[in-house]
């Protein structure tokens, strides 16, 4: 890989690093996140906070955090092992932010945001996915875990064989898994939280 390549891989996982829901509280003079509610520094813990104008700011910042590095790397053509590497980059940022002491978020919106930039449908595809099963059931956990499980299928089905994406899906998916682990706990119990619900 070129010099260039290594840039973007390392200004992604910089930007992921900006903790959307930390600096949109602190705007809005909202607690900070990771000492209320659920602390999780995303969107759904964001709106349990009160207030939907600061999630959905919380939810665009997020996604745009995984959308726009992959943009950019697909504006200078670069390999898909590289547009791949570039997208997991911010989507780790998101996990694991050097600003924040390596405690992030749970990445779901920003690896929605990837899945935008990898393909327009992709992220269609999956975000329908998480808004029909979120409006049926209302549990924001159990929608994103299985639309983060289909967004790999949906990257292969629609990109097609583009390897290096499948497997950065499934990756992201893998990760953001691990982290849910405390949600599927609940989710298995049945003490899983509605969405908007303290």
């Amino acid at each position: 890989m070129a010099i260039i390549d290594y840039s973007l891989i390392a200004g992604a996982y910089l930007l992921g690093s900006l903790s959307s829901a930390i600096i949109v509280c602190k705007l809005a003079g909202l607690p900070d996140p990771r000492g209320t509610g659920s602390g999780n520094p995303g969107a759904t813990n964001v709106l349990r906070l009160g207030s939907k104008k600061a999630a959905a700011i919380t939810l665009l910042g997020d996604m745009l955090k995984g959308l726009l590095p992959v943009l950019l790397a697909i504006t200078l053509q670069v390999s898909p092992l590289v547009l791949g590497l570039v997208g997991f980059a911010a989507f780790v940022g998101h996990l694991y932010p050097v600003f924040f002491r390596f405690k992030g978020g749970k990445g779901v919106a920003t690896l929605l945001g990837v899945l935008f930039g990898f393909g327009f449908w992709v992220g269609l595809a999956t975000a329908a996915t998480w808004l029909f099963i979120a409006k049926g059931l209302k549990i924001s956990s159990l929608s994103a875990l299985v639309a983060m499980a289909l967004a790999p299928v949906y990257t292969w089905l629609i990109l097609g064989p583009v390897w290096e994406l499948v497997i950065a899906s499934a990756a992201m998916a893998v990760l953001s898994f691990w982290r849910h682990r405390s949600n599927i706990a609940r989710l298995l119990k049945g003490e899983e939280s509605l969405i908007g619900k303290s």
